[in-house]
């Protein structure tokens, strides 16, 4: 009972820092005129990553890799088969294949570097971190680029949010109440991520699964509640490009960003227990969205109701190995 209460506060923590760190840091960065292009790229998307970021660093800091990188790995495919298959339930989303191929294809290919590390090096190392760390950098600019090129900037998922989190209007909060609202915002994060990870790794022995597991399923899906948010707002707005496109965006800032960071503190190792399973659901999940968007241009509720099929039985074969090949 009280590890249940443990993480649960500290989903309930994550949750709050997350979105206070986005008012304070969109707050001050509109005080300061920043664009609200450049606000959605970099605040607000490391703002809504902030309960992956500080659940894997810590877990990594702890010596749990298997949260650190599951974390990562089942959000990811949680962001696909669970999160955005919630959202085809709720409402069909229709895409225009242009607005997916960019980023999607950017999705492929660092979800098949991390496979390609994971299975060659064995090692998320310092050099890893720095390599995922300027990819992201790269990406931020090449998006930023490309965007401000466009006659026409479509609104993308992170300005959606900038939109609804601070709407222009006389009432503002000040420079000051934006700092604050931040500062408090990163204080319930560490709170948040501290608890999650104890309390993870206390029901991983208690329950008798591994660490790994705990962070593909719990964990992920707990600090991925920020992104079901977000896309189902947009997708009830009618945005639907917007929610395909936060979902895209999410992975791509977990696999660079989240990774990167956490290598470059502490190198983390890739689990044993991970094993390929795992990554070729995080693969099949990413290929299927952009064959999807780009082929049909469409999710409806069956397909929503597949991905959850998927979803459930990847979840089975997480606690029931013995049934696989070689389990």
């Amino acid at each position: 009972m009280e590890t249940t209460i443990q993480i649960l506060s500290g989903l309930v923590l994550l949750a709050l820092g997350g979105e206070s760190v986005v008012r304070g840091a969109v707050g001050v960065a509109r005080k300061l005129g920043v664009s609200e292009l450049m606000i959605g790229l970099t605040l607000v998307g490391f703002g809504t990553s902030t309960p992956e970021l500080l659940t894997s660093v810590n877990a990594a800091l702890a010596g749990s890799s298997g949260i650190a990188v599951g974390n990562v790995v089942g959000s990811n495919i949680g962001n696909i088969l669970l999160i955005f298959a919630i959202v085809m339930l709720v409402r069909p989303v229709s895409v225009k294949p242009a607005t997916i191929r960019r980023d999607g294809y950017i999705m492929l290919a660092v979800s098949a570097l991390l496979i390609a590390i994971a299975f060659l090096v064995g090692e998320l190392s310092r050099w890893v971190g720095a390599l995922f760390m300027l990819g992201l950098v790269a990406y931020i600019a090449f998006t930023y680029f490309a965007e401000r090129g466009q006659t026409a900037v479509a609104e993308t998922s992170a300005e959606l949010h900038v939109a609804e989190v601070t709407p222009h209007d006389p009432g503002q909060p000040s420079l000051l109440v934006s700092i604050l609202f931040a500062l408090g915002g990163l204080t319930l994060l560490v709170f948040g991520a501290d608890l999650l990870v104890k309390g993870a790794i206390t029901l991983a022995q208690l329950a008798g699964l591994s660490e790994t597991i705990i962070g593909l399923t719990i964990v992920a899906v707990g600090t991925s509640l920020p992104e079901l948010v977000a896309s189902l707002a947009a997708a009830l707005k009618g945005r639907s490009d917007v929610a395909v496109g936060n979902i895209v965006g999410s992975n791509i800032y977990n696999i660079l960003g989240i990774l990167g960071l956490t290598a470059l503190i502490r190198p983390v190792p890739i689990p044993d227990d991970m094993i390929w399973r795992d990554w070729f659901a995080m693969m099949a999940a990413a290929l299927i969205l952009v064959f999807v968007a780009q082929r049909f241009g469409r999710f409806g509720r069956m397909l929503g109701l597949a991905f959850i099929a998927c979803y459930a039985a990847y979840s089975y074969l997480l606690v029931n190995p013995q049934v696989l090949p070689g389990g």
